[in-house]
């Protein structure tokens, strides 16, 4: 497809994943000074089960072939939520806008397909972004949120292996089982964060690139002090061994060129208030320093009810930029209009 005279249009394929990822690193160096966005995780993107670029991403070039923005529309709720993925060099904001509107549409269309009225879309965007926020706000978007992404930096003589709390044990997710129970935790822990979407086990080894994860590098607390509720954690039960019940988990990975990045710590509300979320947090860059780490990142809610933001902060951890998500609520498209 060609818009005027300086702009082509396309949907993304697999191969595009480098052209992409050097669009973003230099979107990242404008936003926060440094490129940050790694080859795999795009590759991942592009190549989600769930995903159908056909139909559901959009890539921007200017005359001279040069990929200039870029969008992906996900649809993880199966209802009216859905996401989009945006980015734009900023002195190519028309073909921002194009590829935007392409997206709003296709979110109407997707909203209308799952029998919702209406879609509601998100767009996470850093806090000084390259896209021009007036245009957004002249096409109805309007913040609804904010997070903090923190980083701490690690040391093997700052940051020692801590010693666990008394009653509580730390096991890795190696095995099929363990894999399925810190699933089970992170659906009962993060059930009611903003935007948590539900995923089947499935869904979420997609969702987090499990073909590339270090199980070894996630972790699931158990307390065995006998205060538990007894039960059970999503189809892996409660698990932990007899008597023991488990209380937290901890996902984090190490293939990010960067930084180590802690992807979850969630906590279960009966064994909240025992310092758990604490050593977990120090267990991580007590491994990541024995990696050879020097750096370790996580993103955050502000207005977490669970004071995730302080623990954070009181560990250490500062931060590095802020991230913004932007909501438009537009009605799902008619069979007519879709048409």
């Amino acid at each position: 497809m060609r818009t005027g005279r300086t702009m082509s249009v396309r949907a993304a394929r697999p191969e595009d994943a480098p052209r992409i990822c050097e669009l973003l690193n230099t979107i990242d160096t404008i936003e926060i000074g440094a490129p940050e966005t790694d080859l795999h995780s795009v590759e991942a993107d592009l190549t989600h089960a769930e995903t159908d670029l056909e139909q559901d991403s959009w890539l921007a070039f200017d005359e001279e072939d040069r990929l200039v923005a870029y969008a992906l529309l996900w649809d993880e709720s199966g209802a009216e939520r859905i996401d989009i993925d945006h980015y734009v060099l900023p002195e190519h904001q028309d073909a921002g806008e194009h590829l935007l509107g392409l997206a709003e549409r296709r979110a109407r269309d997707r909203a209308r397909a799952n029998g919702a009225e209406r879609a509601v879309i998100h767009l996470n965007l850093n806090l000084r972004p390259t896209i021009d926020t007036g245009m957004l706000a002249r096409r109805g978007w309007h913040t609804v949120r904010r997070h903090q992404v923190m980083v701490r930096d690690l040391s093997p003589q700052d940051d020692p292996l801590p010693e666990p709390p008394a009653g509580v044990t730390l096991r890795d997710c190696t095995a099929e089982e363990d894999r399925r129970r810190a699933h089970a935790l992170v659906e009962e822990t993060f059930a009611e964060h903003f935007d948590h979407q539900p995923r089947t086990y499935e869904q979420w080894l997609e969702d987090i690139d499990a073909a590339r994860r270090d199980w070894s590098l996630v972790w699931i607390a158990s307390t065995g002090d006998g205060e538990g509720d007894g039960e059970g954690v999503g189809d892996g039960g409660v698990g932990g061994g007899e008597g023991r019940e488990d209380a937290a988990v901890l996902v984090t990975r190490n293939d990010r060129t960067g930084m180590g990045w802690v992807g979850n710590l969630g906590v279960r509300k009966n064994a909240r208030g025992r310092g758990l979320g604490g050593y977990l947090l120090r267990h991580a860059f007590g491994t990541y320093a024995a990696l050879g780490r020097d750096r370790i990142g996580l993103g955050v809610d502000t207005l977490n009810e669970t004071g995730a933001l302080r623990i954070y902060e009181a560990h250490g951890m500062r931060l590095h930029y802020a991230v913004d998500t932007w909501e438009v609520t537009l009605p799902a498209t008619t069979p007519a209009a879709s048409g």
